[in-house]
């Protein structure tokens, strides 16, 4: 039986101020099971211009089995951190930060965080984003209107995927934004409310992230015009459009390179990292001639891409476009090269620019390994990174050996794609190693941006995870993306069962007509109804997050806010819990929301929670109850 533990979270019911100015004075709430102790003392442990503060915390009252705790602290630095220490009548001190309870004296990057810069907009917290990759989405007949450009191989739409270079880059199937148009009732009938397409700005690629330019959308997409009606038909049905921009490079073809390219002195020169005296060699993305790396340090850049009334990421906010936010490619390296280290300042001021022109937009950046350091607050309202959710939920959800693929060079793997890593294929992890990345990869990011995080199964640059994923692990992994902290995200295709073996393979063709298949019909009913739980269930937004129940095959835990709780099992192999008395208050309310599993409670307050392999289910439970001081 899982042991109850005091317990602090960023969210409403721990936190009285979400959004705080320097200066104001928040209170923090722990909840410690009653019994636990006797505590001589609880207080926090701040640490302002890196100089120790504490303040001590009132026991305010009890309710349901918890002992509730109350704080004041003082916001003196834009991420502010701060934990918990519980002296013991006997003693013992014990330390409770994001990573857990400690006896040892913990991290200060490890500590619970108040972020006082502005925060997002509150509907990213009341969101499922859908990602499409524009060429493989739907193609309109006004795509037969555009000649086939110079650098693309041509493919009919029930091709297959070629991942093998120059196809791999130039494979063009013609989808097109008045296809997307004409298949956004699909995005309602999902549940969706965020579109993000990846590039659509003109290029030599079928993925786009060579841009040729960024002032106009690609003709061969339509143009902007229809950039301009996908937004308005979007925004009609109450979808968000964010867009994907390059912040760390163009393509070699973008005018502003090519203005610059074997021209000294030319007005565009400081854009980039030219390194010979005739600009003809330069720094690019991880050695890729057709994607020469951008100079942050050039004030003339920062101007025409950012700052400038009239540069890019301002253009596409305003009328008549109208987008929602970008998500910035690269974004960990941005800015950064050799002993060069200018990101924050550049993600500062995409942030400054966009809460200038629009407030209600959000900003999201791309960095797929340990993101922690980025995400203090200061500029990203959340990334598409992978350690926190993606590469775990893979490792415990997927089957052992997996699809062998091609690489660009038509080099056959036999061992499975996995992010790129050269580790043998897909590591084998259990539930516990599941929540041990989970908390590890969150445990220096604020709480607010956590909530921002796209928690995606797969993305345009991933494998899927239904490819390898171990039968009946798909709703299970699913279910989790909608249900833990985080921004869930569907790459198109996902609803439709669309496997492929890495971020190529995955770039399949919508397969349009085949949603009356039973294998599809059952795949589509099964993303309604989970995208649904999320939509229909607020705190599964905002609300607190504790673990109850953690073994090598089940995870078991609580969403939690005043208004309502939600309780969520996910088992790969089967489940027998019984939770503690205490952890779970209103089980003999619970209402069952989603999934075959059975939720038994005992007179003695403990809840017995039981199902057979693989299962994801939820319930309904009412609000906490917290005593106030």
């Amino acid at each position: 039986m899982t042991t109850l533990l005091p317990h602090h979270d960023g969210s409403g019911l721990y936190v009285s101020d979400q959004a705080p100015a320097l200066g104001d004075v928040v209170t923090v709430r722990l909840r410690v099971p009653a019994g636990y102790g006797p505590l001589d003392a609880v207080r926090t442990r701040s640490n302002p211009d890196h100089e120790p503060e504490w303040t001590d915390a009132t026991r305010v009252g009890e309710a349901d089995g918890w002992e509730w705790w109350e704080a004041p602290v003082t916001v003196r630095n834009p991420r502010h951190g701060y934990r918990f220490v519980l002296v013991h009548a006997d003693g013992t001190v014990e330390w409770l930060n994001q990573s857990g309870l400690h006896r040892g004296e913990t991290l200060d990057a490890e500590d619970f965080a108040l972020v006082a810069n502005e925060a997002p907009p509150a509907w990213l917290h009341e969101s499922v984003m859908y990602q499409v990759f524009p060429d493989r989405f739907a193609r309109s007949a006004q795509a037969d209107e555009h000649p086939t450009p110079e650098w693309a191989i041509p493919a009919a739409w029930d091709d297959p995927v070629d991942p093998v270079m120059p196809g791999r880059s130039q494979q063009f199937y013609g989808g097109d934004i008045p296809g997307i148009i004409e298949h956004l009732d699909h995005l309602v009938s999902l549940g969706v409310n965020i579109l993000y397409l990846t590039p659509v700005f003109p290029a030599a690629s079928n993925h786009r992230y060579d841009a040729a330019s960024f002032d106009r959308i690609d003709p061969l997409l339509g143009g902007d015009e229809a950039y301009i009606r996908l937004i308005e038909e979007a925004h009609s049905r109450g979808i968000r459009v964010i867009g994907d921009l390059t912040s760390n490079h163009s393509g070699d073809r973008h005018e502003w390179f090519q203005q610059a390219y074997g021209h000294p002195g030319a007005e565009t020169e400081s854009y980039y990292y030219f390194t010979d005296a005739g600009n003809t060699e330069y720094e690019s993305w991880l050695g890729t001639r057709t994607l020469p790396k951008f100079n942050w340090a050039s004030p003339e850049l920062r101007e025409a891409f950012v700052s400038g009334e009239d540069s890019i990421v301002a253009k596409w906010l305003k009328p008549p476009y109208n987008a929602d936010g970008w998500r910035i490619d690269v974004a960990n390296m941005t800015g950064r090269l050799g002993d060069v280290d200018l990101n924050a300042e550049v993600r500062q001021l995409l942030r400054e620019t966009m809460l200038r022109i629009n407030p209600d937009t959000i900003l999201l950046g791309e960095s797929t390994n340990d993101a922690a350091s980025d995400l203090q607050g200061d500029g990203w309202h959340g990334a598409m990174t992978y350690p926190s959710f993606t590469r775990p939920l893979w490792g415990w959800l997927s089957t052992p050996t997996g699809a062998p693929y091609l690489t660009a060079e038509g080099e056959e793997r036999t061992e499975p794609w996995f992010f790129g890593q050269p580790i043998g294929g897909i590591p084998r992890y259990t539930a516990a190693d599941f929540v041990d990345a989970v908390t590890r990869f969150t445990a220096g990011i604020p709480w607010r941006v956590r909530l921002g995080n796209m928690q995606p199964l797969d993305t345009h640059d991933t494998g899927r995870f239904a490819t390898n994923a171990a039968p009946g692990t798909v709703p299970v992994a699913l279910g989790l993306s909608m249900t833990l902290p985080g921004l869930p995200v569907v790459f198109a295709g996902d609803e439709f069962g669309l496997t492929g073996a890495d971020g190529e393979a995955s770039r399949t063709p919508m397969p349009w007509g085949s949603e009356t298949e039973p294998e599809t019909a059952e795949n589509l009913a099964l993303y309604r109804t989970l995208i649904g739980l999320r939509r229909q269930h607020a705190v599964l937004g905002t609300g607190g997050l504790r673990w109850l129940h953690v073994d090598d095959e089940t995870v078991v835990f609580v969403r939690e806010s005043v208004e309502e709780c939600v309780l969520v099992l996910a088992t790969r192999g089967g489940a027998d819990v019984a939770l503690a008395p205490g952890a779970l208050s209103g089980a003999d309310r619970a209402d069952a929301l989603v999934g075959d599993a059975t939720l038994v409670p005992a007179s003695d307050g403990a809840t017995a929670l039981a199902a057979s392999g693989p299962a994801f289910a939820a319930w309904s439970l009412p609000g906490v109850t917290a005593p106030r001081g």
